[in-house]
C-alpha cells in the first residue's frame, strides 16, 4: 500500500476533548515526497448541546451567523474518520498529537466510531511536527527563520509562518494552517537526514529499540533504570525544550506507558515515602508518541546548561543513597491507576469504559450502515448503556426532525443537566474539569467586555454569541 501524509487542522468550541466539538476541519494529503495530491474542507453545524467558548470564538473568528452552516457534526466526523483511516495514512499536523488528536478521538467516541484504528490498522500511523520543530530549532537551526516573541524564542505557527513566509491568509482558519503545516514539512524535510532519523520516533518498534539503546544510569532492585533526555514544549525554551530523565518501568495498570523520573528538580531530594505525589515528576511515554527521548550524548545534554546538569548529578547520587524511597517512588508510579469517576457522561467515558463487545462492535458497523429509521429501530439492541446513549444522542443531536417522542423526552432531559443554574453543578469530564454551561460562558462574555481592550468585531462575535445563548438556551 502506498503511504501518504494527511496533514490537518480543525478549528472548535472549545478545549474540553470530551464536551466540544469541531467547526471547522481542512486537510491537505500528500505522497510521501510531500506533493499535494487532495485537499479537503469541512464546515461543520454547531449541535444543539454545545455553548461554545468565547475564548475560542475570539481566535477562531467564525461568527455565531455561521454555526448553522456546514454538516452535521455525525456525518462531518464519519467523513474525517474515512479520511484518517485511507490505508496508509500517516496524519499529522502542528501539535496535533498535543490537542488536535485526542479532540477527534472523543469525537469519533461519541459517534460510535472506532477511535484508534487510525493509530495502528492497515499501516496507518500519526506524527506531529510541534516536537519536531524543537528539535530542528535546537539542531538544525539553519533550516527556519526562528521568531523572537517579547525577547523569547516562539515555537507557535502563525510566528513561524509570518517569519518565514510559509503561506499567505489569515492564521486559525483551518484550510490556512494546514497549508503553513505543509510547507513547514517541506523546509524540515530538505534536511532529509534529520526528516528520517525524526520520523523513527513515530514509529513503535523503531521508538521501542532506541529506548532500550539508552545507557544505564542507575542500578537498584527494580534492574537497571535508562538515562536520557526528554523533548517536548511544555518545558519551554528557558529550559530548552528539554529535560534530564532516568526510566522507572512500565505501568502496571497501563502497560503501554513507560515512565520517566524527572531528574532536574532539587525538591526531588526532599522527598518521603508520604510526599512523592508533591515532591517528583514522572512523565507517561507511549511507543511512538512525544515526548521525544534522546540519548544522553554531550551534544544533546550541553543544552540543559550547568546549574541543571549539578541538580541531576546531586539528584542521582541521592537516589543511589536512598534507595527504599526510590523504591517506594518506582512503587507509587508503576502502580498508580487514575481515578475512578462515578456517573461519568457517556461523551466523556472513553477512557474509562474501555473497548465495546464483539456484539457491540458489530452493532455500532450496521448502526452507521443503517437509514434513519433503522438507526432508532438499533438503539435498544446495543448491550453497552454508554453506546445506547451515544446511538440515541447521534439521532436527536444531528437529525431533531426523526426525533421519536422517547428519544425527544431523554434529550430533553439531558439538555437540562447540561444548563444548570450553577457552574459547581455542571458535568465533569475524564480529568473532573467542568463543562461549560451555559450561564458560565455568558458570565465569561460579561467579563471580558468589562475588563479586556477588545476590538468591535471582537465585541460584536461576543454579542452574537450572547444573543445565541440566551434564544436555545433560554438562560
Amino acid at each position: 500500500m502506498a503511504a501518504s501524509f494527511l496533514f490537518y487542522d480543525i478549528e472548535t468550541t472549545g478545549l474540553n476533548k470530551a464536551f466540544d466539538q469541531v467547526l471547522q476541519f481542512a486537510a491537505i494529503r500528500t505522497d510521501q515526497q510531500l506533493n499535494e495530491i487532495g485537499r479537503y474542507e469541512l464546515t461543520v453545524k454547531l449541535r444543539p448541546d454545545v455553548a461554545p467558548s468565547p475564548a475560542a470564538v475570539l481566535t477562531n473568528r467564525i461568527p455565531v451567523t455561521q454555526f448553522s452552516d456546514g454538516l452535521c457534526e455525525y456525518e462531518a466526523v464519519e467523513q474525517i474518520h474515512r479520511l484518517m483511516n485511507q490505508p496508509g495514512t500517516i496524519s499529522l499536523g502542528y501539535n496535533t498529537m498535543g490537542f488536535d488528536d485526542e479532540f477527534l478521538r472523543f469525537s469519533f467516541h461519541r459517534n460510535l466510531l472506532p477511535p484508534y484504528t487510525h493509530q495502528y490498522k492497515n499501516g496507518c500511523r500519526r506524527m506531529d511536527l510541534f516536537p519536531m520543530a524543537i528539535l530542528y530549532r535546537l539542531y538544525k537551526k539553519d533550516v527556519l527563520i526562528w521568531p523572537q516573541i517579547d525577547g523569547k524564542s516562539s515555537l507557535k505557527l502563525e510566528h513561524l509562518s509570518s517569519a518565514n513566509r510559509l503561506v499567505t491568509g489569515q492564521s486559525h482558519e483551518a484550510i490556512v494552517d494546514v497549508a503553513a503545516t505543509v510547507e513547514l514539512a517541506r523546509r524540515f524535510f530538505k534536511k532529509k537526514k534529520m526528516w528520517r532519523y525524526l520520523e523513527g520516533y513515530f514509529d513503535k518498534e523503531t521508538d521501542a529499540y532506541r529506548m532500550a539503546q539508552l545507557p544505564v544510569g542507575l542500578q537498584s532492585a527494580s534492574g537497571d533504570h535508562n538515562r536520557g533526555l526528554i523533548v517536548s514544549g511544555e518545558y519551554g525554551p528557558d529550559q530548552n525544550y528539554q529535560i534530564p530523565v532516568i526510566s522507572i518501568g512500565t505501568s502496571i495498570p497501563y502497560p503501554n506507558q513507560t515512565l520517566w523520573l524527572r531528574l532536574d528538580l532539587p525538591q526531588l531530594r526532599d522527598t518521603t515515602p508520604e510526599s512523592i505525589a508533591e515532591t517528583t515528576w514522572v512523565i507517561r511515554k507511549r511507543l511512538g508518541e512525544p515526548a521525544i527521548l534522546l540519548p544522553p550524548h554531550d551534544r544533546y545534554w550541553e543544552k540543559i546548561g550547568n546549574d541543571r546538569n549539578a541538580i541531576f548529578e546531586e539528584n542521582l547520587k541521592w537516589l543511589q543513597e536512598n534507595h527504599d524511597v526510590f523504591q517506594r517512588i518506582v512503587k507509587y508510579y508503576r502502580e498508580f491507576r487514575y481515578h475512578f469517576i462515578p456517573n461519568l457522561d457517556p461523551d466523556a467515558s472513553l477512557y474509562q469504559i474501555g473497548f465495546y463487545s464483539k456484539a457491540d462492535e458489530k452493532l455500532c458497523r450496521r448502526f452507521h450502515r443503517a437509514s434513519l429509521e433503522e438507526k432508532a429501530d438499533l438503539v435498544v439492541q446495543f448491550s453497552s448503556p454508554e453506546a445506547r446513549t451515544l446511538a440515541w444522542r447521534i439521532i436527536c443531536r444531528n437529525y431533531p426532525g426523526a426525533v421519536s417522542a422517547k428519544f425527544a423526552a431523554e434529550f430533553q432531559r439531558y439538555m437540562e443537566r447540561i444548563n444548570p443554574l450553577m457552574d459547581a453543578d455542571a458535568m465533569v469530564d475524564y480529568r473532573e474539569e467542568r463543562r461549560a454551561t451555559p450561564v458560565g460562558v455568558l458570565n465569561e462574555i460579561n467579563r471580558l467586555k468589562h475588563s479586556e481592550d477588545l476590538t468591535d468585531h471582537q465585541i460584536q462575535l461576543l454579542t452574537d454569541l450572547e444573543n445565541y445563548l440566551h434564544t436555545e438556551f433560554k438562560s
